[in-house]
């Protein structure tokens, strides 16, 4: 066989086969993925305002949740959402900029989140759009995500999408990414972003 034609048969072999948290755990080339219905996906490295948006609601949220029972995470940590605990059984594995997780079972130290969060926020990227919008909002409503916001930076617009009685995402609230918004899993929680905002313009 040519080497051309074994690099296209390694890639192909590559590309169908589907992965699990297992093999995510064996990767030792630094890079950072997703993992979705076994499929791979490679998180790019975010921009600057991306991280200061993650940061500050973060911030926010940590402070807020001092002394109660929810927990706010920040990118990068492993969550697993199926929580099978068994990382050849599982097949979806996903890196939310901020979650929050309010059932502290969930929390391990060996395999990060099992289950799904309460609270998931994702800030979009240029290279990670489609992939937030779409894919990880499917998988989000599937595994029971109660509330997922999208923060799109390009038109300045946060979506905040809330899980109704029939585990069906309604359709979402808008919000200018300067307006003051309400967590609707934490009581009298608001997040905002006005002084981050203003301060990049």
């Amino acid at each position: 066989m040519k080497e051309k034609e074994k690099k296209e048969m390694d890639n192909l072999a590559y590309k169908l086969k589907k992965y699990t948290y297992a093999d995510l755990l064996e990767m030792d080339d630094d890079k950072r993925y997703e993992l979705i219905d076994g499929e791979l996906y490679l998180m790019s490295s975010p921009k600057i305002l991306h991280q200061e948006i993650v940061g500050e609601i973060y911030a926010q949220l940590h402070t807020y949740l001092k002394g109660k029972k929810c927990k706010a995470f920040v990118s990068p940590l492993d969550v697993c959402l199926s929580g099978f605990k068994n990382p050849k059984k599982e097949y979806n594995v996903v890196q939310p900029d901020i979650l929050v997780v309010c059932d502290e079972n969930k929390l391990t130290e060996d395999m990060g989140i099992q289950g799904a969060p309460d609270l998931v926020i994702e800030v979009l990227s240029p290279s990670t759009r489609k992939h937030d919008i779409y894919r990880k909002f499917n998988l989000y409503q599937h595994y029971g995500v109660k509330e997922y916001w999208i923060i799109d930076t390009e038109v300045e617009v946060i979506y905040q999408y809330i899980l109704n009685e029939k585990n069906i995402y309604t359709l979402p609230k808008t919000y200018e990414i300067t307006e003051d918004i309400k967590v609707n899993i934490l009581k009298n929680c608001i997040i905002s972003l006005k002084d981050i905002i203003e301060n990049t313009k």
